[in-house]
């Protein structure tokens, strides 16, 4: 499993930076555009909520982001150095009552962009897992047929 991390103040506008950092992921680990904009999406929302809620907007705390790589999935690990919340008590921004209000969206697109979300750390720290696609049948067979006429 290849591993990296990167620390920043909670400034708004380092969500520059984790747009930088996932890019050159995408770039280095080979992650495929059908998952990079749901990876983009979930992640600086992620990180947008640590600053914003977690953090308080306080610069002298920060957000921790973390990337793990393995052969069928990515996944971000973001803390924030807060108090946490109850992720487990959170309103349905789909209900009627909620639609007008102007957040309350972020968790749930989370929940819906990524294969799989966790809550530890009393909700201060959140992994965002994303399945990467299995190599398609062509790219297998290629490997394969490459691996008999080596043989022959």
């Amino acid at each position: 499993m290849k591993q990296v991390k990167i620390q920043i103040p909670s400034l708004v506008e380092n969500i520059r930076v984790v747009e930088s950092f996932i890019d050159n992921s995408k770039d280095t680990f080979h992650i495929e555009d059908d998952i990079y904009g749901n990876i983009m999406v979930a992640v600086t929302e992620a990180v947008n909520n640590a600053i914003r809620h977690g953090n308080k907007f306080d610069k002298d705390k920060n957000v921790f982001l973390s990337l793990f790589v393995d052969q069928d999935r990515v996944k971000f690990e973001i803390e924030d150095e807060g108090t946490g919340f109850d992720y487990t008590n959170l309103i349905d921004p789909t209900a009627p009552e909620n639609l007008e209000n102007p957040g309350g969206r972020g968790i749930f697109l989370i929940r819906h962009l990524a294969d799989e979300v966790e809550f530890t750390k009393d909700g201060r720290n959140v992994q965002l897992t994303f399945m990467l696609p299995a190599p398609s049948a062509s790219e297998a067979g290629s490997a394969i047929n490459g691996a008999e006429t080596a043989t022959h």
